[in-house]
């Protein structure tokens, strides 16, 4: 019994190869129906094709910086982005060292902006430096509510009862502990931060093409899964559960 899951098992990986292999080679746009609802119309569902890009990132400035709406404002943020990353991973600065030198700037160019001042008898005042206590408080709000989005989520995938939605989202935090094992915090936000700057804007441009791919993906799954559940998955014995409550 061994000998034959393990021959059908291998018999299914070289299957899964086999049609990756020939879908990537031919690059053919491929359909399956499902019932009332085709596959290519489940891959426009997921992604959202009813709506924009746009629209489906929540519209407004932040999905004009994510789409590079304005190239300029779209860019110095990534490029902010690269150069915090940069100066906190490569040259190894510390939050506290980084802040500390800021601090230290700022307070010699207000030193020599007064004394210069004085020295030139002019009456332009040093220009002072305050954050709005707004902004703290929205920052807060802002955080606070998608923190509690996100435990909304994972409690209602927890106990909903759907075991699809389950083994999802644990395998997807499984491999996020992966990927943290193998950089630090700060290296995964800032890969997380790149994506959400180029993968949007990349789907939008190529819409058709990575809908496609996706469609083969799905079929492919599907199909390999049929073939699972004929050759293994169908002949496990189920037991009659009616049958035991009864006895």
């Amino acid at each position: 019994m061994s000998d034959k899951s393990e021959n059908a098992a291998e018999n299914l990986v070289n299957n899964i190869i086999e049609t990756v292999s020939d879908a990537v080679s031919k690059q053919k746009t491929v359909r399956f129906n499902t019932g009332e609802e085709s596959l290519s119309g489940q891959v426009n569902k997921l992604l959202g094709r009813q709506k924009s890009v746009h629209h489906v990132l929540g519209g407004g400035k932040s999905a004009d910086v994510l789409l590079w709406r304005n190239k300029k404002i779209s860019s110095s943020v990534l490029g902010a982005a690269t150069a915090l990353w940069v100066v906190f991973e490569w040259l190894d600065y510390h939050f506290l060292t980084l802040v500390a030198f800021v601090l230290v700037l700022g307070m010699v160019v207000q030193f020599l902006w007064s004394n210069a001042s004085g020295l030139l008898s002019s009456s332009r005042e040093v220009p002072k430096v305050k954050l709005p206590e707004d902004l703290f408080v929205n920052i807060g709000v802002a955080v606070g509510g998608q923190v509690n989005k996100f435990l909304d989520l994972i409690q209602e995938i927890s106990c909903g009862g759907n075991l699809k939605q389950f083994l999802i989202v644990v395998l997807s935090l499984w491999a996020a502990a992966v990927i943290g094992s193998w950089c630090n915090f700060l290296t995964v936000i800032y890969i997380g931060f790149v994506c959400a700057h180029t993968l949007p804007v990349l789907y939008e441009k190529y819409q058709d093409q990575v809908d496609d791919f996706l469609v083969g993906v799905l079929g492919l799954l599907r199909s390999q899964y049929e073939k699972l559940d004929q050759s293994v998955l169908s002949k496990i014995p189920k037991g009659n559960l009616k049958s035991k409550k009864a006895d």
